[in-house]
């Protein structure tokens, strides 16, 4: 009788233990995220298995040295890539890096609005041959302050090829400014929301260009239009999830 109980006993660890290996398996493992490529100009961190968020600096006169985020989407051995480094040199090295260390090529740059933190590297890009692509009120602003000016114009939404994926930038009102877009990369489901998006915990930042009024509508429609998303990143400061979009409308809406 006690070598059944025993043998009970024993089946009934293997099954246990079985069921715990599988529910384990069956649970995707959380991608953590790792810094690749750091100088004084540039910080290059993967955040998923085909994104990366590039990071240059800017000076300014209200809020000191200010980091500003971009963000690098691949497929197969082709990127894209959304806002220009701050300035040509952080540029020059984040497409040296790309094409030598990623072994990619570049099809696209776009920046999501017409600020320095969005295309003050856009020159480089140009010299390389990179097509440039903006909203045409991105277009329309760059030539009134006398910016690089990208090469291609949308309307309202643009989706390019990346390898086999589709990588989107669409206008969904004003908010940080008049001509801000945002992008999504559907195959991670990974929203770029640029400065119109804010960190956790940041403050409204620079208003010298804001719609403060329509900027909380702007993001509800981009989290109506994205209700899968998984990775927000913010134009400054840590990326997160969804919880940015909730936190900026929050912090914009009327009180």
């Amino acid at each position: 009788m006690r070598k059944v109980k025993s043998g009970f006993k024993y089946l009934l660890a293997i099954v246990v233990y079985t069921i715990f290996l599988n529910s384990c398996s069956s649970k995707k493992i959380q991608f953590q995220a790792k810094e690749l490529y750091k100088t004084n100009n540039l910080v290059i961190t993967q955040i998923s298995e085909n994104s990366f968020i590039h990071k240059s600096y800017i000076q300014t006169n209200d809020f000191g040295n200010v980091p500003c985020n971009g963000l690098i989407v691949r497929d197969t051995n082709e990127v894209i890539v959304f806002d220009t480094p701050t300035n040509d040199k952080s540029s020059e090295e984040l497409i040296k890096w790309i094409i030598e260390d990623l072994d990619c090529k570049i099809n696209a740059v776009i920046p999501t609005h017409f600020h320095d933190d969005c295309l003050g590297g856009l020159k480089s890009f140009h010299d390389h041959n990179i097509p440039s692509y903006a909203n045409f009120k991105t277009i329309e602003l760059t030539k009134e302050n006398n910016l690089i000016i990208p090469k291609n114009k949308f309307v309202d939404a643009l989706t390019l090829k990346v390898g086999n994926e589709n990588v989107i930038a669409k206008f969904f009102g004003e908010g940080h400014t008049k001509d801000n877009v945002v992008g999504y990369f559907s195959s991670e489901n990974i929203l770029f929301g640029g400065c119109l998006i804010k960190e956790i915990d940041a403050s409204k930042g620079y208003l010298g260009d804001a719609n403060i009024a329509n900027w909380s509508m702007t993001v509800e429609k981009i989290k109506k239009e994205y209700p899968n998303v998984k990775i927000v990143v913010p134009g400054h400061g840590n990326f997160g999830n969804k919880k940015l979009l909730d936190y900026t409308i929050k912090l914009f809406e009327a009180k």
